[in-house]
């Protein structure tokens, strides 16, 4: 194979593994809010009364 190719294949598979990771870390860690809202459930109870 010429060297272009290996770089070419190369490059694919960095990008495929970057966006692998990525989107499995969108697909298992909870969204900001979520983490957000279970850091200060007292400010949501007072917000949901008022």
């Amino acid at each position: 194979m010429k060297f272009e190719t290996l770089m070419l294949h190369g490059l694919f598979a960095a990008c495929l593994l970057l966006c692998l990771g990525v989107m499995s870390a969108m697909f298992v860690l909870p969204a900001p809010a979520a983490i957000a809202a279970g850091h200060a459930p007292s400010t949501a109870a007072v917000s949901a009364e008022g």
